[in-house]
């Protein structure tokens, strides 16, 4: 289920590293698949709803939006609605914006649905699914509950806190009112007590070109899980090598749709394999076997990493981006060995 990785960040020097979440090693989707469906079965049936499923940026977008999905396969519920936070301002209304303290990137913007029917959904939820990739010590899934407006959060009636691994021993329950469960496939306990004698220098981020470039903000008109979403609809199309292995890359938040082509080609019979590029900087190590620094797709100077690829197993490498295939970085394409860059703008 994980390994362990060493963070570069100050604010806390490990990770569990997940196996099978997409991220940090690349996974076949169909093992992807039977996460979700262990995870959603674990969500009561008749939950009172709306149901409201949250995503936590990055790690939890495309856990939670597999979840969502395979929720609604099994009830047939069609008031259940997902959304994730982002690192990315849309300049659109914001229901709130919490901290992840520990992270990187501690700031969390969840922003209003654009849709009158979406947003009626949102704030009539009585149910709330919280999904993040594993949970240390709860303090996230605390933060984001409290952030949430007070009409909404009122009406709550029922919590349930969902990940892959949980070691946080019910220490977010004592912050979140009404009914609060969990759903995960791994749970535990875990104590972390650094060297008193360690002197060696803190680990530095890899160094990458960064060439100051025009901020890309992510599409407003093409978005998808930021601004809320209950039908999954595939939106990205290419085909799988003709022999060998093919990858499938996401790219930042950008990891649903991505993840969806690579089912699909799965589905079809095509030996596929599915990660994404993650702005977590991770040292090599442990369950890190390489790392790949590059520029951000986004214009901006947080450098972006790819973790665990090997480019000469695969016959064919598709990444995929939400941002036009100019603004993938030279290294990256370099490194890769040319792959197919997909772009979901203006219908690519």
């Amino acid at each position: 289920m994980f390994g362990f990785g060493q963070r570069i960040n100050p604010n806390r020097s490990f990770l569990f590293v997940s196996k099978v979440l997409g991220r940090f090693l690349p996974i076949r989707p169909s093992v992807m698949g039977n996460a979700f469906d262990l995870l959603a079965r674990q969500i009561p049936a008749d939950i009172p709803g709306p149901v409201l499923f949250i995503g936590i940026a990055e790690a939890g977008i495309g856990l939670g939006a597999g979840v969502h999905r395979r929720f609604r396969e099994l009830t047939g519920r069609g008031d259940a609605i997902y959304i994730c936070s982002t690192r990315h301002d849309l300049k659109l209304p914001l229901l709130c914006e919490f901290e992840e303290e520990h992270s990187h990137a501690p700031r969390h913007l969840l922003h209003e649905p654009c849709e009158a029917r979406l947003r009626d959904l949102v704030h009539g939820a009585t149910g709330l699914v919280l999904v993040d990739d594993e949970a240390s010590t709860g303090k996230t899934f605390a933060n984001i509950f409290a952030a949430l407006p007070a009409k909404i959060r009122l009406k709550l009636k029922h919590t349930v806190l969902l990940t892959l691994t949980d070691w946080s021993e019910g220490a977010a329950r004592a912050e979140i009112t009404g009914t609060v469960s969990e759903a995960t496939i791994v749970s535990g306990r875990y104590s972390w007590t650094p060297r008193g004698d360690f002197t060696a220098a803190t680990p530095q981020v890899p160094y990458c070109d960064r060439p100051k470039r025009p901020e890309v903000c992510p599409d407003v008109a093409r978005d998808w899980a930021r601004l809320g979403v209950v039908d999954h609809l595939q939106g990205l199309n290419a085909n799988a090598a003709d022999d060998g292995i093919t990858l499938v890359l996401g790219t930042g938040e950008h990891v649903w749709q991505p993840f969806l082509l690579a089912e699909r080609l799965e589905k079809e019979g095509a030996e596929v394999f599915y990660s994404s590029v993650t702005r977590s900087p991770l040292s090599k190590g442990h369950a890190i076997g390489s790392v790949l620094s590059f520029s951000d797709n986004y214009g901006g100077t947080v450098p972006h990493y790819l973790y665990n690829v090997d480019p000469a197993l695969y016959s064919k490498i598709i990444l995929c981006s939400e941002t036009g295939p100019e603004n993938v970085c030279a290294s990256l394409m370099s490194a890769l060995g040319d792959p197919i860059v997909l772009s979901d703008v203006e219908g690519e």
